[in-house]
């Protein structure tokens, strides 16, 4: 009789564990039998997967990303404010302060910086700028009285650095702790499934089973191979006993054609795998 062979999904990595569990549902679904014979274990997986999916996904807005916006767009007014203000010293008939301004102009020119570009790299930008403005261009700060721009400048620069940082490690505490609650759901949802198609095929036989059996079985063998790294045969396919022997001593099995699973394609004779109780 087949069975659907073991897997140790806890080994997988979340994007490889995701499309295992996808995978498999997906062929559940489409198998008739399956499909009427499991509904509810069925159901109880895709749920799993569904929240497994949403708990993958890194770009899920945080509760801190309004007050980043709100601090981005102040920080990009003031960086603006400080353009313009120096740009119109640039004219001044007074000799010092022109070449104030003219130093301080050269200094915004070979920072470049783009209030539309990525959020990081115009918080990184600006802390250099300003240490600049601090420190090297601290004169031309002076004469013309730009102190206040630049003090402002720095606050919120700083402000928006504060919560992106904070918005990270949200982001990182919320992803380990739920992500590892989903992925455990999925597994436990996968593993009733298994079952259930098990304890089906040995009461009424496995002709009916053959089919997802084959499939799954195939999967675990790439995923093993694949993604865990683990040695082993072929997985198990119709008309085996994973390597038990029946009737006569004779090991009954033969070799099973090549079948595409997750973009590879995988293949061969049967093997030895310790089968879902």
């Amino acid at each position: 009789m087949s069975e659907i062979a073991t897997l140790s999904l806890e080994r997988l990595n979340n994007g490889a564990h995701f499309l295992f569990i996808s995978n498999v549902l997906a062929r559940a679904e489409a198998d008739a039998n399956i499909k009427s014979k499991l509904s509810t274990q069925i159901a109880s997986l895709k749920s799993a997967k569904e929240q497994e999916d949403e708990d993958l996904k890194i770009s899920q807005k945080s509760l801190l990303t309004d007050d980043i916006a709100a601090a981005d767009a102040e920080r990009d007014g003031l960086y603006s404010g400080y353009k313009k203000a120096v740009k119109g010293f640039n004219d001044l008939p007074v000799a010092n302060m022109a070449q104030a301004a003219k130093v301080l102009t050269q200094h915004i020119k070979d920072y470049a910086i783009d209030p539309k570009m990525q959020l990081d790299k115009e918080t990184g930008l600006l802390i250099n700028f300003i240490d600049d403005l601090e420190k090297k261009y601290a004169n031309e700060v002076q004469t013309l009285s730009l102190g206040a721009f630049v003090t402002a400048l720095k606050a919120a620069n700083e402000k928006v650095r504060t919560l992106t940082t904070s918005r990270t490690d949200e982001r990182m505490l919320k992803a380990i702790g739920a992500l590892k609650v989903s992925r455990k759901a999925s597994d436990d949802a996968y593993r009733l499934l298994v079952k259930f198609v098990n304890a089906y095929a040995l009461i009424e036989g496995d002709a009916k089973y053959l089919n997802f059996i084959d499939y799954v079985n195939t999967e675990i063998v790439h995923y093993k191979r694949e993604v865990i790294g683990q040695k082993s045969d072929s997985a198990q396919t119709s008309g085996t006993t994973g390597g038990t022997t029946t009737g006569g001593g004779s090991s009954t099995g033969g070799s099973t054609g090549g079948s595409t699973t997750g973009g590879s394609t995988t293949g061969g004779s049967t093997g030895d795998f310790e089968l879902e109780g």
